[in-house]
């Protein structure tokens, strides 16, 4: 068992900046850094087929382990997990103005992906 240190990285776009001239706003992104921080701050991850998930769960009920169940724990899925998250936050708060059209996620020099879409959304 050994724990991650994550940092993540987004690229925004918009189609007009906004009454400030900003793309975004980043002290508007609260909710999303508070989803993050809920997800990936001093939390357990695991894959959903891990072997030995009935044990971790029981140390999370014992809360001896903060645990979150993913499919996937890897950076790649990590980049494109965060990816849709940022992009639901700004469809809604937005109204389609703005998008995040990349993603970076990051656990050391030699462990990172990045994710790159624009949303279908965003195109029209």
């Amino acid at each position: 068992m050994h724990g991650y240190s994550r940092s993540f990285t987004f690229w925004f776009t918009a189609k007009k900046l906004d009454l400030n001239g900003f793309v975004v706003d980043f002290s508007s992104l609260k909710p999303l850094e508070n989803r993050l921080k809920k997800q990936f701050d001093h939390t357990f991850l695991i894959n959903k087929d891990d072997p030995l998930l009935n044990y971790w769960k029981k140390l999370h009920d014992l809360d001896a382990l903060d645990l979150r169940i993913m499919d996937n724990v890897g950076m790649e899925f990590s980049s494109k997990l965060i990816w849709r998250w940022a992009n639901e936050y700004l469809q809604d708060k937005d109204k389609g103005r703005t998008c995040c059209w990349k993603t970076e996620s990051k656990e050391n020099k030699s462990n990172k992906a990045s994710y790159e879409e624009i949303p279908d959304w965003f195109k029209s």
